[in-house]
């Protein structure tokens, strides 16, 4: 059985300074009950690792509206004017990557490798100081990999041994992320009791879960 906490408790194993991975796009397939733990913690100066920014009420765009990020690798910010106006003003560092290379990056860092080769980019701003490779005549940006001291992800069904399930879009970038942290902590909306969940259903295999924020009662 996987250790279940509360979302504060969770929130407490983040520290200032870390790289954390948050799972989701625009907020769907995020861990909410988290989010908010670590605004109120107050944790500070992180570096987060996420497709978009969302909103600056929602998702992991409020650690960027409450200026607790100091730098964010990601695909897009334009739902969240915090994180612009803040990158603007030199509060935060971006560092963009096209969605899905920063898929790619994230996959070869749960994977142990070395990285990934892409044309994405080539001969554009994206290839600034990155190691061009060519391969039977033909160029690739390699892409290095990407991984995180905590993945919090939000799952929509999860067992009690932490086997994961995503429902419809809220599977992006989740059971990447998984793979790809030190520590992975799930927030899940629907708990059930190991054997529930069809093995084939399993996107996160629990051996990836370290701890589950369950549904509030």
């Amino acid at each position: 059985m996987k250790k279940l906490i509360s979302a504060a408790e969770a929130a407490g194993m983040v520290k200032d300074g870390m790289t954390v991975m948050i799972g989701g796009f625009l907020g769907n397939g995020s861990p909410h009950a988290i989010i908010d733990a670590l605004v109120e913690s107050g944790v500070k100066d992180l570096t987060l690792i996420v497709n978009d920014t969302a909103y600056p009420d929602k998702g992991c765009g409020r650690l960027i509206a409450g200026k607790q990020v100091r730098k964010v690798i990601v695909s897009h910010i334009g739902t969240n004017p915090c994180t612009s106006e803040q990158m603007n003003s030199g509060e935060l560092e971006i560092e963009f990557c096209p969605q899905g290379t920063l898929a790619e990056r994230v996959r070869s860092g749960g994977a142990g490798l070395g990285g990934v080769l892409t044309p994405v980019g080539l001969g554009t701003i994206v290839a600034e100081g990155k190691q061009i490779i060519n391969v039977d005549g033909k160029d690739y940006l390699l892409e290095k990999p990407l991984r995180a001291d905590v993945a919090l992800l939000g799952a929509s069904l999860a067992d009690r041994s932490g086997n994961l399930v995503y429902k419809g879009t809220s599977q992006n970038f989740n059971p990447l992320m998984a793979t790809a942290a030190d520590l992975v902590i799930a927030e899940v909306r629907e708990l059930v009791e190991t054997g529930a969940i069809a093995p084939e259903a399993v996107r996160t295999p629990g051996i990836f879960v370290d701890y589950m924020v369950a549904p509030a009662k």
